[in-house]
């Protein structure tokens, strides 16, 4: 039974009358020494305890796709197949699509797509399993194709991409679950309020043992970032009409996922035009799991004050940062401090709590931001 649904939802409801009832029934019936009696029944009291703490805990899930399966729950999924080195990343900026820049471009990678099998996602997404040729990663890449897509009036136009980014821990259904990211955009980009983008939702929970790759290379480990920025880019331009100008790609997050927006933005501005960046940090420590913040040396390099300052040039990138005060407005106003032209960093300050409540309500607005910086064609 999978964790996330209703069947599953159910059975913890029914749980907590069951064991209230067995409790009652069990009560007077216990025999024995009194200490036996006595953990008998508290071993009664801390079951009907444990049912009613597992509904609420499955409630708030489905609510907030925290976890996707049982493996994410439990620590104990792994989707690094390999650890290969990674080309480097020479392709000039704003030149040529994502996912490529090799001396050598990666086989094509032609996918099945079917359907998440979460009544929490609308029955439009679609969603493939993706074996990454570069990073050696395996995971599951959710996409929504904006409603212009199958239009015949539109059969020969390429369209812009949007890469979402979820919190950690997260599953690749949240934007789309939670956030209603497709829901609220949808009537948008028919009204020509926002541009017609692909939303692409990669997993990212790439680690066992409740690990935080925090969307980076690390050796030996997991290439997190290849993962996001040249795999799942490269299958989205082999299997939709994708723009490959990287003038026509952005990357979002929230959270966890915030801060792997700006850093990779920052990072690969041959690939990104522009990111949003939601309640995030720029210290990989911020994240109690991230092993790079474990790492005096990777924690500096992926602080993206630190690529910021250290790039050869300013890069080329529009930037949109929310938080409030200690929770990212202080780590969004020193990189808007930072930034130098043609970078650009508009600086929201928010009021409201560290929640996918908060981030599904500025869709709307942070996508007509987006339609600024990218706009329909």
């Amino acid at each position: 039974m999978q964790l996330t649904g209703t069947p599953f939802f159910l059975l913890t409801v029914l749980l907590v009358p069951v064991s209230i009832a067995v409790a009652l029934v069990l009560w007077s019936k216990v025999r024995g020494p009194q200490p036996v009696q006595i953990l008998s029944r508290l071993v009664m009291i801390v079951f009907c305890q444990i049912t009613a703490v597992l509904m609420v805990f499955v409630m708030v899930n489905n609510a907030n796709l925290i976890y996707g399966n049982w493996d994410d729950l439990l620590g104990t999924g792994d989707h690094v197949r390999a650890v290969p080195t990674v080309p480097k990343d020479d392709q000039p900026a704003g030149e040529g699509k994502p996912g490529s820049g090799d001396a050598k471009a990666p086989a094509k990678v032609l996918q099945q797509f079917g359907g998440v099998g979460d009544p929490a996602v609308p029955g439009d997404v679609q969603k493939t399993d993706l074996k990454g040729q570069v990073s050696g990663v395996d995971g599951e890449v959710l996409v929504w194709l904006p409603p212009q897509y199958n239009d015949p009036a539109f059969k020969d136009k390429k369209f812009p991409v949007v890469e979402l980014i979820p919190g950690y821990p997260g599953s690749s259904s949240t934007w789309y679950g939670t956030l209603k990211v497709s829901e609220q955009l949808k009537p948008l980009m028919q009204q020509g309020k926002v541009a017609p983008f692909i939303l692409v939702s990669p997993r990212t929970l790439l680690l066992g043992n409740h690990q935080d790759a925090g969307c980076t290379d690390i050796p030996g480990k997991v290439n997190a970032d290849a993962w996001v920025t040249r795999d799942v880019p490269q299958m989205i331009l082999d299997n939709f009409r994708a723009d490959p100008s990287a003038d026509r790609w952005a990357i979002a997050g929230y959270s966890a996922g915030a801060h792997c927006a700006a850093k990779l933005s920052l990072a690969h501005p041959n690939r990104y035009r522009a990111a949003i960046s939601l309640s995030g940090y720029n210290d990989p420590a911020a994240e109690k799991d991230s092993l790079v913040g474990r790492d005096a040396k990777l924690r500096e390099a992926n602080n993206p004050i630190t690529i910021l300052k250290t790039a050869q040039q300013p890069p080329k990138v529009a930037m949109y940062i929310s938080g409030k005060k200690g929770d990212g407005l202080e780590d969004a106003q020193a990189l808007a401090a930072a930034a130098k032209a043609p970078t650009t960093i508009q600086v929201q300050e928010t009021t409201g709590p560290h929640s996918t409540e908060l981030w599904k309500g500025m869709v709307p607005s942070i996508f007509e931001w987006l339609t600024g910086i990218i706009p329909a064609q």
